[in-house]
């Protein structure tokens, strides 16, 4: 069933953020993306779609909470436990030769698989030499990951999934809990450094033996995504990681020549 923003809306709209604003969204998948659109149209309750591309155009506010509404940004701590685990188990080992660790979590959301790399690298006794890059093209999903803070009722599936990924600790000792809210310890925070960062525009800033970026892909285009494994592979070290979600693949990539994959998991290794 259409929606109040028509497929041709759509086209208008994406060209507005490209030329008023330098957002690509062209190469998202359209019918996700579209019914986002939908939703913030409808609960903003525009009268017209007239003055919803208006509001967009002239009201960089508004256009913040755009940005905050069609990006998606689902995630939690340890999410797919046996991916964390094979992380410790074959990962961290190769990443401890290394005399400085540099991550990069690309489209890292509110943060939640940041602290939980964070929370890894500590038990590894690797965090004290570890830079953690952690990019959204969200500023506001950014502020909530730099505070820690989350709330308390996620802790529970939380906690079972740090157990499930072969934590060892007690989870409650990496947070503090007051009122309705978990803040996590600044120790892990401290090797994080959070910036705004566009996979669609925006090129390689550093070089990192792990790239993280899950979940993020599968709202792309195969074009599109073709772009952003090209730019993970410029920013990745020569013998060094790429680690994907679980519905997401390098093995159509251009680039798939250049690496392999490392167990069961969505984990790549660059050998070329």
């Amino acid at each position: 069933m259409e929606g109040p923003v028509s497929e041709q809306d759509l086209e208008l709209l994406l060209n507005d953020l490209i030329e008023r604003y330098g957002y690509d969204f062209t190469n998202y998948a359209k019918a996700s993306l579209k019914r986002r659109i939908n939703r913030l149209f409808t609960l903003d309750r525009f009268p017209s779609f007239a003055e919803f591309r208006y509001k967009i155009r002239s009201d960089a506010d508004y256009m913040k909470r755009f940005i905050e509404q069609v990006t998606v940004n689902v995630t939690e701590m340890f999410r797919d436990p046996v991916f964390y685990k094979e992380l410790r188990e074959h990962v961290l080992p190769v990443l401890a030769t290394y005399p400085f660790i540099r991550i990069w979590h690309a489209g890292c959301s509110t943060g939640e698989e940041v602290y939980s790399m964070a929370i890894l690298l500590k038990e590894a006794k690797l965090l004290h030499k570890s830079l953690l890059y952690a990019t959204d093209i969200n500023p506001q999903v950014l502020q909530k990951a730099a505070s820690g803070i989350f709330p308390i009722s996620h802790m529970k599936q939380y906690s079972e999934n740090y157990i499930a990924s072969d934590g060892k600790e007690d989870f409650s000792t990496y947070y503090t809990a007051s009122y309705n809210m978990a803040k996590f310890n600044e120790e892990l925070s401290q090797r994080m450094v959070f910036s705004t960062h566009n996979l669609v525009s925006e090129s390689s800033f550093n070089q990192f033996q792990l790239i993280v970026c899950r979940n993020v892909l599968i709202y792309f285009e195969k074009e599109l995504q073709g772009r952003v494994f090209a730019l993970f592979d410029d920013s990745l070290d020569k013998l060094g990681y790429l680690a994907l979600g679980s519905k997401e693949t390098l093995k159509l990539a251009p680039i798939i020549s250049k690496y392999r994959q490392e167990g069961k998991e969505k984990i790549w290794r660059k050998v070329y």
